[in-house]
């Protein structure tokens, strides 16, 4: 292919937000969009690292939007987002009012792949959209796109971050992209951060009682076997521990400069819920449908008993293991996580209990109410 054929050349308008920064607002053609832009998929490398940030395909919705594209009459107002690498260019247009003082007038170059080479475009947001149009019967159709330039990773999943931050972004992506963003989020983001960079760390170490055992989208294609707990079950549990006044990993955070003694904190947790395996062997790494200690409502309930069972012991004993597994055992004989009923709700059925507030509750003031008797009995 000669250089003049191997870009694209759009008329577009470039707004300059920031000093350092510009955006471009032009159109694709329906197939012009996937010739030049990846789907990042969220994955995770050998070592463990996080790359990409989109969520797997949903066929159904990808088939919603195709069904309203090859329909009648049809307006389709909402823009994809790409972030370009360096590769294109921008070139103001000739004139006295090319600017208005609020975006230039000009002609975006991008850049086509030849021979194998990586698109100069990544989708930021829109992807099942992308997919829709790239499958449509119209694909000279006009499609509205928002582009900047952001060759990073890093600044690409910011945004991505940032612009789904008030849709319904699956709990569990959201959970794992968070601990590898450096932008400032919203209050109710950020409180999850720190958590799941916590999660992240249990799964990963060896040392943890949770390695391997936490279900990560990053991870569907080749999870282990062993993966059975939900992210985001963990993340409430560890958030609950540290934001809350009454958790026994609040001490650990300095509220006044927001830092966190996170060696600490990894201690506190690994020994408690190494203690929590050892007592429950045959409930521990089971999936949820055969163990309900493994359960979204298990782990929640589990983590509000070890605020309880840690206010009553000395962290730093040489001991401090073997005690929280005596604490434990106060309470083995009234939890039925794999069998059974549980006596003290009612005599609900063990699988019954699911990961409602209700239920969570429930089962919490069951194991609490179970253990203070115990433990404060002469």
């Amino acid at each position: 292919m000669n250089p003049a054929a191997a870009h694209l050349e759009r008329r577009a308008l470039a707004i300059r937000q920031h000093p350092n920064h510009e955006m471009y607002l032009f159109a694709l053609r329906a197939d012009e969009i996937l010739k030049i832009a990846a789907i990042s998929r969220i994955a995770r490398t050998s070592d463990e690292e996080l790359i990409g940030y989109q969520r797997q395909e949903v066929r159904k919705h990808v088939e919603d939007i195709l069904e309203y594209l090859n329909s009648g009459d049809i307006l389709f107002p909402n823009a994809l987002i790409l972030a370009f690498s360096e590769a294109v260019r921008f070139r103001k247009s000739r004139g006295p009012t090319p600017d208005d003082g609020l975006a230039q007038a000009g002609t975006l170059e991008i850049p086509l792949p030849v021979d194998g080479e990586a698109p100069p475009a990544w989708l930021v947001d829109g992807q099942q959209r992308a997919l829709a149009l790239a499958r449509s019967s119209r694909p000279e159709f006009s499609v509205p796109i928002v582009g900047f330039v952001a060759a990073q990773v890093q600044v690409q999943r910011d945004q991505f971050i940032r612009v789904n931050s008030t849709r319904p972004l699956p709990r569990a992506l959201l959970t794992e992209l968070l601990p590898e963003t450096d932008l400032a989020l919203p209050r109710w983001m950020a409180a999850r951060k720190l958590p799941s960079a916590i999660v992240d760390t249990l799964n990963s170490s060896p040392e943890s009682p949770f390695f391997r055992l936490v279900k990560r989208p990053s991870g569907r294609a080749r999870e282990p076997d062993s993966a059975v707990i939900t992210d985001t079950a963990l993340v409430e549990m560890v958030r609950a521990r540290l934001h809350e006044s009454g958790g026994c990993l609040f001490p650990y955070r300095n509220v006044a400069t927001g830092e966190t003694d996170g060696e600490s904190v990894l201690r506190l947790l690994v020994v408690y819920w190494s203690a929590v395996r050892a007592v429950f062997p045959d409930a521990w790494g089971a999936p949820p449908t055969r163990s309900r200690l493994m359960h979204g409502a298990g782990i929640k309930a589990m983590g509000s008993l070890m605020d309880a069972i840690i206010s009553r012991l000395r962290t730093s004993s040489p001991s401090f293991r073997a005690d929280v597994e005596v604490e434990l055992r106060r309470v083995a004989d009234v939890c039925a996580w794999t069998t059974g009923v549980w006596k003290g709700m009612g005599c609900v059925p063990w699988n019954s209990v699911e990961d409602t507030p209700r239920d969570v509750r429930m089962l919490s003031n069951h194991l609490l109410r179970e253990y203070l008797a115990r433990a404060n009995a002469p």
